[in-house]
């Protein structure tokens, strides 16, 4: 990897490529670096890669966004070029941090305040990039990077080729998590908004209060069924169109339960807030940045984000 950076282990296989942990030999810091799998043709790095890296250069501005350093172009054996993508290095994410505090014992659930906490910086992250017009498609605690130290949650993984579509397998071939993917995702819709993000965001919200998945589904079909079970089978009244996405079927008809009943730790105004999170129709779900109006961050020192 160039002269710059001592290469350490590999941390994971990030949807676009393997990711690993590598120090930067002058300062000693601690980098991450994305290899990028870029196809690039005689005349260098195809536009559309350039365009995705400048989105992620500027989407870093925030701090709940992990930051892209630099991008390192260098050429392999053959001579090929490759790029690396350097970015600040975190040691946990929020399903490790969630297991690992589930490890100490402490299996109830986390504190409400750094639930309420972490639930304001994700809709922070995410309202940034929804502002500059990026959905991110893939959230999930994997891709939410946590500084312990200083409590900060950050957005990782916009990876390459967002703009064009979900992945349904990574390149590794393992199967992408269907738990946080939104109903008119699995539906079959393939007009998506921001609102895709928001369910997501719903989803860890609900696993941070209750220390497990809401909907924990092992296919597309078994997803819907997990959702319609708890927020009852949608019809055209809750989600007009909703019966002619590609991917409809005539579905057995549930009732809604009572949500609270699925989070107990969370207060009223938390179970408000994630009901309006979790709502059908795309264009009733609330956005990320109406959501960091909503009392239940009343009692949040915001003047700290």
């Amino acid at each position: 990897m160039g002269d710059k950076y001592e290469k350490m282990e590999k941390v994971g296989e990030g949807t676009y490529g393997k990711v690993y942990k590598a120090k930067d030999k002058e300062t000693g810091q601690l980098v991450a670096l994305k290899k990028t799998r870029l196809e690039t043709d005689e005349e260098g790095i195809p536009p559309t890669a350039l365009r995705e890296i400048s989105i992620l250069q500027m989407l870093s501005t925030s701090i709940y966004v992990v930051r892209l350093l630099c991008v390192e172009h260098i050429e392999n054996k053959s001579g090929k070029p490759i790029l690396y993508l350097v970015f600040e290095y975190l040691d946990t994410d929020l399903k490790k941090y969630i297991t690992s505090y589930k490890k100490g014992g402490n299996s109830k659930s986390l504190d409400p305040e750094l639930v309420r906490s972490f639930l304001f910086q994700l809709c922070k992250g995410v309202a940034h990039c929804h502002s500059h017009g990026v959905l991110h498609r893939d959230l999930k605690p994997q891709n939410l990077l946590v500084d312990k130290e200083k409590c900060i949650l950050k957005i990782a993984d916009l990876g390459l080729g967002r703009a064009f579509t979900v992945p349904l397998k990574s390149y590794t071939h393992e199967i992408v998590t269907l738990w946080y993917r939104a109903p008119e995702v699995l539906l079959g819709s393939t007009h998506y908004s921001t609102a895709v993000d928001m369910w997501s965001v719903g989803c860890i919200f609900a696993e941070m209060a209750r220390m497990q998945a809401l909907f924990p589904g092992d296919s597309e079909f078994q997803q819907l069924l997990h959702i319609f079970r708890l927020l009852g089978t949608p019809g055209e009244e809750e989600w007009p169109g909703v019966t002619s996405l590609r991917d409809w079927h005539s579905y057995p008809t549930w009732e809604p339960q009572n949500l609270a009943g699925a989070v107990p730790s969370l207060d009223p105004n938390g179970v408000d807030l994630l009901t309006k999170m979790l709502k059908y129709d795309p264009a009733d779900r609330i956005s990320a940045k109406a959501a960091m109006d909503h009392p239940y961050f009343d009692s949040l020192d915001k003047s700290q984000f």
